[in-house]
């Protein structure tokens, strides 16, 4: 399937210059969004995870479907403040200025394998911080897995060789 044809192209949204990735319109269609989480879970599968983690909020959309299709258990990875039960949390650099991704304390065992998926890998940050968290808590990143990946940001060049990298489409 021509996942690209699925997505669409937003020009200058949301400044001037930027060419917005909109997965909502692959998401709408049933049979695209299975066949992309079907490819998706066929890479994880391949990496023997015990759990699937994905960043808030389209990570979500992406990471639960895999975990779904594999019989494996999902962790969201939530804004600090947005998570009820105690947390580690850490921070990343976004555009103009900090932010913090937290993640329950007791979401993962010392050693578990963990699937890191998301909808978009651009600069790196945010799955950079996601994978911070992982360690921290002593699960093991076995790959991570994109919808879209903005070749032009480099952020594959900021996860590996250490972490395997998987994408759909490529802009």
């Amino acid at each position: 399937m021509d996942f690209k044809s699925k997505i669409r192209v937003i020009e200058d949204f949301p400044q001037p210059g930027i060419r917005f990735k909109d997965i909502t319109t692959l998401l709408k269609d049933g049979q695209a969004y299975r066949a992309a989480i079907d490819k998706l879970a066929e890479y994880a599968e391949s990496k023997g995870a015990d759990l699937v983690v994905g960043p808030e909020a389209r990570g979500f959309v992406i990471g639960a479907p895999i975990a779904y299709k594999l019989g494996k258990g999902f962790v969201p990875v939530r804004k600090a403040g947005k998570l009820p039960a105690e947390t580690v949390q850490a921070e990343y650099d976004l555009e103009y200025g900090q932010d913090a991704l937290a993640i329950h304390k007791d979401a993962i065992r010392q050693g578990q394998k963990v699937l890191v998926a998301d909808d978009l890998l651009a600069t790196g940050g945010t799955i950079s911080t996601t994978i911070n968290l992982v360690e921290q808590l002593g699960g093991k990143v076995v790959g991570c897995v994109f919808l879209i990946e903005l070749t032009y940001l480099n952020g594959r060049k900021k996860l590996e060789p250490e972490y395997h990298v998987f994408s759909l489409v490529q802009y």
